[in-house]
């Protein structure tokens, strides 16, 4: 099934069929909607989501279980006003709050280990982005709006924050757990094993330890890939199968991807004052390959087909080391939070497309491949120190401090065998691009609130955050091939002149917010805040001045980075319990400003993804979720959010197009417009979640879960400009019976029930799906447009057992 939504549908949608958002209690009592009182300190004190005068979704352990949710793009559908565009294992999910994005369908094509930075993401206490596998986490909670006068790393449109399951000093206990899963398009079963431990040592000092294990097989076949490199043709006669088979070969299921991933922690609690817990995270992940589709080429290949030529596997390795410890000093609680982690990763890429669309004679060559090889690395060490104020009176605080140093590496070396030889050259290595960059980034920050109870029903807080950050860069670019077979350079000759960078800047956020608890089940709240994102290098090679006239791939002054830009953000919000607390039902309405958006664009020499500001763009919406107890043992869940992003100012340049024949000596620009919807995210969202629960009478528990979740369509360039592709939306449909008892339980489950095939990114366009020959007159397939795409149909098992406290 296939859903386009117009507007009026998609608002139909939202009152027929709203959409389930995680603001989440769960039902307890058939006869009324019980909260399950799930603690929550977003807001830095205890609370609850109906509590916090804020826009903010939590979702706990019991839900993440029960729904199956694996990672954060499977919790996020379920939160109105989050878009997480999934590109699988072997891409960067690109988090997207309210429409706020930087690079939102991952067109960098280099390796990366960032969600956009429109959030911050926090692992406990510290700010640190990785896709964290969901295991063991006591809940995950999702703020909506700046928050960068509660957090120290500064946010542009909201925050995560993963809270990981303490230690705990009652009583020993382990759990383990299963999942076998297949999905329609898959050889193999997909498996999923993991185990929590908890040991009290004493009743003062404990251990918490848990380790799981992805097999995920995958499900997208690289059908045609080069037997031997320079050596095979990658455009055979397709009409010939024998000429086919003696050049390339098949890899089925070759995005798969195994994931180790786990924690170990120590917690100390010596008094009852003092509370501290050292923890060591890590997850480690291999994929095979993209999760893509190559069907809108020439090759017209099947849905879950990817044309590249060469594999392109990826290790992606995260550590994180913190010490988290809170102090109780009677006027206050205080909180330290330490963190040091590492991120290493190494990818190999296909990079013919590219260079075949620079038109240096790199298609002439008939058995022309290049592949790319990129590693990067970094560490970072946080420090956040917090004071929150415990002391009786109308006035409350919050005060913190904030310090983030990070040091990263990368280079990206492009490799074309054969064709130096081919030219009548010689290049032993084949090396043809060397990229290397390094980068510094420090980052300071004061910020802190006061909040005023002018009565007992109204409060009043104002917020403010001073930052400053000072980045430094180091990049160099060479092209050893074209120096040694044309410039006299030797064989294996390498010159890197690093070309020096960076960027700096520091001012002042604010906060306003006042609430108002009109009775004890309905809370009114109006919050005006500031949110802000450093600049950054955008990692690209420097051109020579003056240009030379061959070979070039390379940023011009003006691409080399981007600067910072800011939101402001007013939002008007209700928080209800209605009908003796039958119905949850919450909503907002916001408007933001945003200044010097980071948008996506390209270079002008070689068309390399990068980053650039635009002048001026608005988001503007409205979202809505609630709770319903309506039958016996029924309860059903949904959310809906409308959101439009657009520019408000001209943004010159900033979609390449191409004017057939030819690429780069035909390519010319297009300006963002007033008015042109931004690329990367719906206007219409939704969810809703239907849950029939009941006691057998015999110990035993069944419970039935339906869900369905939708988006509208989706723009791939600014204002669809460029003769890009307008994704479709789709409704997805999952389904679950489970069984259990107290310590135990066992689901059969079935997700994307109807098998809905949907596209959420794409690298390219139509355009260039252009006829180009090489020396012998033979066509030559350019594949750079391809779709990311959702996992078809998977029907499996999840099992878990419990044993002890």
């Amino acid at each position: 099934m296939r859903l386009k939504l117009s507007p009026r549908a998609a608002m139909l949608t939202s009152i027929s069929a709203l959409a389930v958002s995680v603001a989440v209690p769960t039902v307890a009592s058939a006869q009324a909607v019980e909260l399950d009182e799930l603690i929550i300190t977003a807001t830095r004190r205890n609370s609850t989501v109906q509590d916090a005068p804020i826009n903010i979704a939590a979702v706990g352990a019991s839900e993440i279980e029960e729904q199956g949710l694996g990672d954060l793009a499977e919790v996020a559908r379920w939160v109105p006003g989050v878009h997480i565009v999934d590109q699988g294992s072997r891409g960067d999910n690109r988090i997207i709050v309210r429409g706020l994005n930087a690079d939102p369908l991952g067109s960098a094509e280099g390796v990366n280990n960032n969600g956009g930075g429109t959030v911050a993401t926090y692992v406990g206490e510290i700010p640190l982005y990785v896709d964290l596998k969901t295991n063991d986490l006591e809940r995950v909670e999702i703020l909506l709006g700046p928050q960068g006068t509660l957090y120290g790393a500064g946010t542009l449109g909201g925050a995560v924050r993963y809270i990981p399951a303490k230690p705990r000093f009652d009583a020993p206990m382990m759990e383990v757990r299963s999942d076998l899963y297949q999905y329609s398009e898959a050889n193999d079963l997909s498996t999923d094993f993991g185990v929590t431990l908890n040991a009290p040592i004493t009743d003062s000092f404990a251990l918490r330890a848990s380790f799981d294990r992805l097999h995920d097989t995958g499900f997208i076949d690289y059908d045609y890939l080069v037997q031997q490199i320079a050596i095979s043709d990658p455009d055979p006669d397709f009409s010939d199968p024998a000429d086919v088979a003696a050049n390339l070969y098949q890899n089925k299921d070759a995005n798969y991807e195994h994931v180790a991933s786990g924690r170990i922690a120590a917690r100390w609690a010596p008094t009852d004052w003092l509370d501290g817990t050292l923890t060591y995270y890590f997850q480690d992940s291999d994929s095979g390959g993209r999760q893509v589709s190559h069907r809108r080429t020439e090759l017209q290949t099947g849905d879950y087909v990817s044309a590249e030529r060469v594999p392109e596997p990826n290790h992606r390795q995260n550590e994180l080391l913190a010490l988290e410890i809170s102090a109780d000093l009677g006027f206050a609680e205080l909180t330290s939070a330490t963190g040091k982690s590492r991120y290493v990763e190494r990818g190999q890429r296909d990079q013919t497309d590219l260079l075949i669309s620079l038109e240096y004679s790199y298609e002439a060559f008939p058995t022309f491949t290049a592949y790319t090889l990129e590693e990067s690395g970094q560490q970072v060490l946080s420090q956040e120190l917090r004071l929150v104020s415990k002391h009786e009176g109308p006035f409350s605080w919050i005060l913190g401090g904030f310090y983030y140093e990070l040091d990263s590496n990368s280079s990206s070396k492009e490799f074309t065998p054969g064709y130096a030889e081919w030219l009548g050259g010689e290049r032993p290595d084949a090396l043809e691009y060397y990229n290397v960059g390094t980068r510094s980034l420090k980052e300071e920050a004061i910020y802190g609130e006061l909040t005023y109870e002018v009565t007992p029903a109204w409060q009043v807080t104002v917020g403010a955050r001073r930052y400053g950050y000072e980045l430094e860069t180091f990049q160099a670019v060479d092209f050893p091939l074209l120096n040694s077979v044309f410039f006299g350079a030797a064989p294996d000759a390498i010159t890197l002149d690093f070309e020096p960078g960076g960027q700096e800047d520091d001012g002042w956020l604010y906060k306003f917010n006042t609430s108002y608890q009109f009775t004890p089940d309905i809370l009114g709240y109006f919050t005006v805040s500031e949110g802000y994102r450093i600049g950054n290098s955008n990692g690209v090679g420097p051109c020579p001045d003056p240009l030379p006239p061959n070979q070039l791939a390379c940023a011009l002054p003006n691409e080399l980075a981007y600067q910072p830009d800011k939101t402001l953000n007013y939002e008007v919000g209700l928080k209800t319990q209605l009908f003796d607390r039958r119905l949850t039902l919450n909503g907002a309405v916001y408007y933001i400003e945003w200044s010097d958006p980071q948008v996506s664009s390209a270079t002008e020499n070689g068309l390399i993804p990068i980053t650039k500001n635009g002048a001026a763009a608005e988001s503007k919406g409205a979202e809505v979720n609630f709770i319903a107890s309506v039958l016996q043992d029924w309860t059903v869940r949904g959310s809906y959010s409308y959101n439009t992003s657009e520019l408000t100012e001209v943004t010159p340049n900033l979609v390449p197009r191409f004017n057939p024949p030819g690429y780069q000596s035909t390519i010319t620009y297009e300006d963002g417009e007033p008015g042109d919807r931004l690329p990367g995210s719906p206007e219409h969202q939704g969810s809703l979640f239907v849950d029939y629960s009941r006691e057998l009478g015999n110990g035993m528990d069944f419970g039935f879960n339906y869900g369905v979740t939708a988006v509208s369509d989706v723009l791939t360039r600014t204002g669809g400009r460029g003769e890009s592709l307008t994704l479709e939306g789709y409704a997805v449909h999952n389904v679950a019976i489970s069984l259990g008892a107290e310590v135990w339980t066992a689901t059969l489950y079935a997700e994307n029930l109807f098998n809905e095939f949907a596209e959420t990114g794409a690298r390219g366009t139509a355009q260039y799906n252009q006829p180009v020959f090489d020396g012998d007159g033979d066509r030559v397939y350019v594949r750079t447009f391809y779709t990311y795409v959702l996992p078809p149909r998977a029907a499996g098992i999840r099992f878990t057992r419990r044993f002890g406290g």
